[in-house]
């Protein structure tokens, strides 16, 4: 019970409360604008301050409730772990209230809980040893329908996979609710690929790629996708 009053408050924190690293960087964003993008920005930042202070949702589209679980294989309650997170995210949905976004795609029917065939969303990571590590991600509708695959030619060189992004960020334009947060995953198969950009958006706002040749192409699309 304890486990999914925990993970009940985790998805109604997420649903509710911006991460203060957002919150400054959308003042400083606004500190730099004038105009119509300062007025948009300035609401945005009332609205934060008001979904905090009222414990409501940021924005009426609570998203898909999305889990990433690392666990120890040694862990002790997993099975009860399998079981907390729907449960919570029962929970959360009639408590915060979250919007009920399951719907069964050829019949239409919602459940009313945001659970369903592989909803909630759980992405599970075995690690050594017996401690856990969660991370929840209510993923909305409109940066998600706004997430793209591109294929590339066996050989490109990295000028292709940096105009793949920025010309795909530009095309979306005001679809995803900006400012954005983009999440790029290279590599691997298609499957790897779009969960690496998702595994991507957990990271902390402003953070570099350990790695210094990623982290310096981190860089330069971050100045591209803004020129």
């Amino acid at each position: 019970m304890e486990l999914v009053e925990a993970l009940a408050e985790a998805l109604a924190q997420a649903a509710t409360i911006l991460p203060e690293e957002v919150v400054q960087a959308l003042r400083k964003a606004r500190d730099q604008e004038e105009g119509p993008a300062r007025v948009q920005l300035e609401a945005i930042l009332k609205n934060v301050e008001m979904a905090r202070e009222g414990k409501l949702p940021i924005c009426q589209d609570t998203g898909t409730p999305t889990f990433f679980v690392r666990f120890g294989v040694d862990f002790p309650k997993l099975r009860e772990l399998m079981e907390a997170i729907p449960e919570a995210v029962r929970r959360a949905t009639k408590a915060v209230p979250l919007r009920p976004n399951t719907v069964h795609p050829f019949t239409g029917k919602n459940p009313g809980d945001n659970t369903g065939r592989f909803v909630p969303a759980v992405t599970w990571e075995p690690i050594s040893g017996q401690e856990v590590e969660i991370h929840v991600l209510p993923k909305g509708g409109g940066s998600e329908n706004c997430c793209a695959l591109k294929m590339l030619t066996p050989g490109v060189r990295l000028r292709s996979v940096k105009e793949a992004v920025v010309e795909h960020v530009v095309g979306c334009g005001g679809l995803p609710c900006p400012p954005t947060i983009v999440g790029v995953g290279i590599g691997g198969g298609a499957d790897l690929a779009m969960k690496l950009g998702k595994l991507a958006l957990l990271r902390p706002l402003g953070s570099r790629h350990p790695e210094p040749e990623v982290a310096a192409l981190e860089k330069e699309l971050e100045e591209l996708i803004n020129a």
